[in-house]
């Protein structure tokens, strides 16, 4: 069996932007720092299951739509 991690990646960054929002207003909304919306959008950091779902909403798509492995 491989070693290979599955990876959560995402599409947080093209939704930021199509949505017209700076890191900064993106997690002030919902209720992070701005280096924690930084570090998910370069795969350095996974979101939780709920800040995920909080992102979601925040930026109305789907679970799907924003992240995927």
């Amino acid at each position: 069996m491989s070693e290979e991690k599955l990876v959560l990646k995402n599409r947080l960054k093209e939704t930021r932007k199509s949505k017209q929002l700076s890191q900064a207003a993106l997690a002030k909304l919902v209720g992070v720092s701005r280096t924690t919306i930084s570090s998910i959008e370069t795969g350095q950091f996974s979101p939780t299951a709920k800040l995920a779902l909080i992102l979601c909403i925040a930026l109305d798509v789907k679970f799907e739509d924003l992240f995927y492995f």
